[in-house]
């Protein structure tokens, strides 16, 4: 009896969730759907006022604080962001496909294909690809990076990444509402995809690494270190027996934030004092991003105490001159990546 009570349980418990699952779906679609709608016609409209009463750029400034100001609990109408709304209908206005191709996707999304990418059939290819496959930015990110478009329209039967990186239906409802609104029911966790990519990337990282021929000596993926109860934990830890130093990698999917610069250089101090030996150099961190601005870089990278690099590939002027040409230059480092991306 118990058993039968136990299966039949179970039966019911899974389509209690796959109703749950698909009411998430179809909330973020239309919730999506609706918000990029009003983006839209909020982009169309200052275009038409701004001809219609030869309004200048103030007015875009002055509409932002008055929008903040009444829905001062809704995010998404800096002026940056009102730029964006009048960009993208600009951009859509005169191709009614894409017009309604662009509902489909997140916010965030839809901002980094109108600013990486140019040519309008491989904007169409992108967005499509992310509604289909539910990309999120940091995967669209590194998809763009790695030339996915060209790829797929030069050898289109070669191409794996729907086999390598499958996608869960929760994938987009998940990634979406990071860009929309915070509805308590839908169930938020991290990337499923982007987790892949992520441990897929570190593998490649790795070996490459290991077969540069410069030295180094694989201590470590996750590399454990500890401080009073908290622990934390490198992407990729290795020792240069050239440089007689440790190597901490750390990779982003992403584009770089200026926390990373003093998280890196938090886990330099830590390996300095808990794994560096006494007759061993100060230990480098580099720091892998799908993307970067030099002047976010070079700003993040004041404040650090530890020589600290970024690729594509920037190196703070605290690394020491005989550490230089010893690390694999920006286009070796992303040739691995662009590999692993195809």
């Amino acid at each position: 009896m118990k058993n039968t009570i136990g299966t039949e349980y179970i039966k019911f418990l899974n389509e209690i969730k796959s109703r749950i699952v698909t009411a998430q779906i179809q909330a973020i679609r239309s919730v999506n759907k609706e918000l990029i709608k009003l983006y839209w016609d909020i982009g169309r409209t200052i275009v038409e006022r701004q001809k219609k009463y030869k309004w200048g750029d103030a007015v875009v400034k002055r509409l932002a604080l008055d929008l903040s100001a009444e829905f001062n609990s809704m995010a998404g109408f800096s002026v940056q962001n009102l730029w964006r709304m009048r960009l993208l209908y600009l951009k859509y206005k005169d191709n009614l496909k894409l017009a309604q191709l662009v509902r489909e996707i997140p916010w965030g999304q839809n901002i980094v294909i109108m600013q990486m990418v140019k040519d309008v059939k491989e904007r169409e290819y992108y967005i499509r690809a992310t509604a289909e496959m539910g990309w999120s930015r940091n995967v669209l990110l590194n998809q763009i990076k790695a030339g996915a478009y060209n790829y797929q329209k030069n050898m289109p039967k070669q191409h794996n990444f729907l086999r390598a990186l499958p996608v869960h239906l929760t994938e987009q409802a998940g990634e979406s509402i990071k860009s929309v609104y915070n509805l308590d029911f839908l169930d938020i966790t991290k990337s499923v995809i982007e987790r892949e990519l992520e441990r897929r990337l570190v593998e490649r990282i790795k070996r490459f690494m290991l077969e540069l021929g410069k030295g180094f000596s694989f201590l470590g993926n996750q590399y454990r270190l500890t401080l009073g109860n908290n622990e934390y934990f490198i992407d990729l830890l290795f020792f240069n027996r050239t440089l007689k130093c440790l190597v901490a990698i750390e990779l982003k999917t992403g584009k770089f934030e200026p926390e990373y610069a003093g998280k890196m250089d938090f886990y330099l101090q830590l390996l300095d004092e808990q794994v560096k030996l006494k007759d061993e150099n100060p230990s480098i961190g580099i720091i892998l991003c799908a993307a970067k601005e030099n002047i976010v870089v070079e700003y993040a990278l004041r404040s650090t105490k530890k020589p600290v690099g970024v690729a594509e590939y920037y190196l703070t002027n605290k690394l020491p001159k005989y550490l230089v040409g010893k690390l694999p230059d920006a286009n070796a480092l992303r040739s691995p990546i662009r590999e692993e991306l195809k």
